[in-house]
């Protein structure tokens, strides 16, 4: 049984690791945590538009994960989430889970298959981001001719497993919305839609509604931003200023990060179970 499911699990990421979508999602991922935390800011400061005080330094390698977490949960939460529609949805486009549900094991088993293995490739999505951005820190040290000191492994290690849990609790979201609307154009369009209208706009109500508050504390940005901010991510290295202007702007409210870390978890969990409840009760045409 144990050996029939780890074959499940490699067949899995043979599909997943086979597919461009796949490679073509992290390099995406990987540019953009490039370009908003490092490309862009040392332009600027090429450029002279931007010399506030220790603006070099947080581009170097010893401040990495400060310097990359900011990006996870609203552009790394964007691509984890397609990235999570089309790991389940092109199933239901390409009617291969007709095929998988007539042999066997069971519908839950190729689930948590699958899920496992979604959860492998995440890992590169982070790991690759963070070598991606040790590289360039190193780059910029040398360019701007200061000293170059490397991150401690704690920190790192910290960053990795904070990045992978705000990505998967993304990707998690993707699932649902495939299973729910058994495809993956419109399940893209409802969680961009979600992620950025609905999360962001409530979100930003918060500090002018009080009523709002209480609930955007369980928002799953919210929570993300809250996991990343010990960790550097958010204000906690450049003022609550500076976390207030970008794209994925967030300023609060922020909430314990034990609470976060839970409530990720939570939304993983209440998430995929909805998933595979639909997927054994439903059929699949």
């Amino acid at each position: 049984m144990l050996s029939r499911f780890l074959d499940l699990i490699l067949a899995e990421l043979f599909l997943l690791t086979r597919r461009t979508a796949t490679w073509v999602l992290m390099a995406t991922w990987t540019l953009l945590g490039l370009m908003f935390a490092y490309i862009v800011p040392y332009v600027m400061y090429r450029n002279g538009d931007d010399e506030g005080p220790g603006t070099i330094p947080s581009m170097l390698p010893d401040q990495l994960t400060a310097t990359l977490l900011d990006g996870y949960p609203f552009f790394g939460g964007a691509i984890a989430l397609v990235l999570g529609v089309l790991a389940v949805g092109s199933e239901f486009g390409w009617d291969t889970f007709k095929t998988l549900f007539t042999q066997r094991p069971g519908r839950g088993q190729i689930f948590a298959a699958k899920m496992i293995a979604l959860g492998i490739v995440i890992v590169p999505f982070v790991v690759v981001q963070f070598a991606a951005g040790a590289a360039t820190g190193v780059v910029i040290g040398l360019l701007e001719d200061v000293a170059i000191s490397a991150p401690s492994a704690t920190s790192v290690i910290q960053g990795i497993m904070a990045g992978w849990m705000v990505l998967a609790a993304w990707a998690a979201v993707g699932v649902l919305l495939a299973v729910a609307t058994r495809g993956t154009s419109l399940a893209i369009g409802i969680g961009i839609l979600y992620s950025l209208v609905i999360e962001g706009l409530v979100s930003a109500l918060a500090g002018s509604i009080g009523v709002v508050e209480p609930i955007v504390d369980f928002f799953l940005r919210a929570n993300a931003y809250s996991l990343v901010r010990p960790l550097g991510g958010a204000s906690s290295i450049t003022g609550d200023s500076a976390a207030t202007d970008g794209p994925g702007a967030f300023s609060g409210p922020f909430v314990d990060e034990t609470q976060a870390a839970l409530v990720l978890v939570a939304y993983m969990v209440v998430l995929l179970g909805a998933s595979v409840w639909m997927l054994r009760r439903r059929d699949v045409d």
